[in-house]
């Protein structure tokens, strides 16, 4: 596996998307809600805008093939 290193920006990004990838998961895999009244998952509109805020900060924002890519190679099992 190649080692990527990432610029203090690139990894603020990535650790903002982690963090966002989390909490959807979080909201989705709520076991306290009855199965039969399933409710719509709630992402926190500062963990959503923490994420943009990294990507635009990094130069990534339109740029998901080179996002992905990072991710990929720093964090491979997200």
């Amino acid at each position: 596996m190649r080692t990527a290193v990432l610029t203090d920006r690139e990894r603020t990004a990535v650790q903002a998307y982690l963090r966002l990838l989390h909490t959807v998961r979080a909201a989705f895999d709520d076991a306290s809600a009855p199965p039969d009244c399933p409710r719509p998952p709630v992402v926190p509109p500062t963990v959503l805008a923490e994420a943009e805020r990294a990507l635009q900060d990094a130069g990534l924002t339109g740029n998901e093939e080179a996002f992905f890519r990072l991710l990929q190679d720093w964090c491979p099992e997200a």
